[in-house]
């Protein structure tokens, strides 16, 4: 089990809504990340409770002076809808406004998140895969030597930017969907036509490389998952063989959106339950904004599901039992947070940490993977290294789809402990994540 959070991870809905006197408790935090312009501007989720209707939300849309923009989720727990708000309603006002009305569960802004990298001179050359065969590596060369590195019947969701899908180190590796072909119908009903590699929850459409080149950030993730390996090119991934990677787009060039990120969760979540996939894992290599009890309840869906989420720590510094980040800092029984290491085995540089609320390190620094580039206006396979607890979580997802394939059997939280437990002690991780060490997957 994971630790109980600070108080500053106290629910925004809460924080912000629950009377006048609350809100003006809230904290610093919550107002600074407002202010800094960390939520969708004029944009509200309202969780409303089972069993309210068209009347309920007319109500509040119209006490608002706002306007429906989407449904994110109706099921279960009762609708989530997404309002645009008029000009000059400040968010925070408008949680408080609705907070208090029966038919509500809870209101929050749409907050906006980031990648967790930035990529830094490719002076090196392909081969320094230390992440891969270094000392301080995830030690994946090792379990490959075993012949450890077909991981066939085991899916992953990469929950991101796009995926260059046709670049020579992934394309074997990505998922096709044979339940939706490509024929302009939604086949297997949920919702989504012609899904036949994932979804772009950005851009609304079935190219998950709409953003071309600029899905670079989601790219190198998936190269680090899954960069198909024994080919004589570029890199290899943890898991370089028979594994299938769905991409789950939600982040476009200026950020994503927290309905966005509930959608793209629920997409692999519902993918799981309804035709039945191997999913083990998201890879969630990205933060930002402020606590979302709508995103949290999507997590612990993928929970009850049986898919973990694998969570980048962030690239700020600092210490996440002392300051909450999200959603790495999520207390759902299936989130794994990862700090960044060093080829030298320190705690890199940019790395958060958080001796409670962070789980292990992987590297992080100076990491090679696969790219889309651009030439003479299209696109072709690259390679770059970049930096970043981005980097160092779709290690850890990797180490999650090898050791599903190697142990069929085993639940999401019987590889989640696999993983924590066979980390390796290291000096730069003691008191600054939860297991004290580093990814390790030579004992899988």
């Amino acid at each position: 089990m994971r630790h109980a959070l600070v108080p500053l991870t106290l629910a925004i809905s809460a924080a912000l809504a629950a009377s006048a006197a609350q809100a003006g408790g809230r904290s610093d935090l919550v107002l600074a990340a407002l202010q800094a312009g960390r939520a969708h501007t004029g944009e509200l989720l309202v969780q409303f409770k089972p069993g309210a209707g068209e009347a309920d939300l007319r109500a509040v849309t119209q006490g608002l002076g706002a306007s429906r923009a989407a449904l994110v989720r109706d099921a279960g727990k009762g609708r989530l809808e997404l309002l645009r708000l008029p000009a000059g309603l400040a968010i925070a006002d408008a949680v408080r406004a609705v907070s208090g009305d029966a038919a509500v569960e809870f209101a929050e802004p749409n907050w906006t998140y980031q990648h967790a990298a930035t990529s830094n001179d490719t002076y090196v050359t392909n081969g320094s895969l230390w992440g891969m065969t270094g000392t301080f590596g995830s030690q994946a060369a090792n379990a490959w030597s075993e012949n450890k590195q077909n991981c066939s019947g085991v899916l992953v969701g990469v929950i991101d930017e796009g995926i260059y899908h046709q670049h020579e180190d992934l394309a074997a590796n990505m998922w096709v969907n044979p339940f939706d072909p490509i024929d302009g119908i939604d086949n297997d009903g949920n919702g989504y036509v012609d899904d036949a590699r994932g979804w772009d929850f950005d851009g609304g459409s079935n190219d998950i490389n709409s953003g071309g080149a600029n899905d670079d950030h989601g790219t190198h993730v998936a190269g680090t998952i899954a960069g198909v390996g024994g080919n004589g090119k570029g890199v290899a991934g943890v898991c370089w063989s028979g594994v299938k990677m769905i991409s789950a787009k939600f982040l476009g060039r200026r950020g994503g959106s927290t309905a966005a990120a509930i959608q793209a969760v629920d997409y692999i979540t519902d993918l799981k339950t309804r035709h039945g996939l191997n999913i083990i894992a998201t890879n969630n290599s990205w933060g930002g904004g402020g606590y979302s009890q709508a995103l949290k309840d999507a997590i612990d869906r993928a929970n009850q599901a049986g898919v973990l989420f694998i969570a980048a720590a962030g690239n700020s510094a600092y210490d996440n039992d002392a300051t909450a980040s999200y959603p790495s800092n999520y207390d759902s029984a299936n989130v794994i947070a990862v700090a960044s290491i060093t080829s030298t085995g320190g705690l890199s540089s940019f790395s958060q940490w958080g001796a409670t609320t962070v789980d292990i390190g992987a590297p992080g620094s100076g990491i090679w993977s696969t790219v889309p580039k651009s030439s003479k206006g299209k696109l072709i396979s690259g390679y770059a290294s970049y930096n970043g607890t981005s980097m160092a979580t779709p290690h850890v997802t990797g180490a999650a789809a090898l050791y599903k394939a190697l142990n069929p059997t085993a639940s999401a939280a019987q590889v989640k402990a696999a993983i924590l437990n066979t980390a390796t002690p290291t000096p730069s991780l003691q008191g600054k994540v939860l297991t004290g060490g580093r990814l390790d997957v030579s004992t899988f």
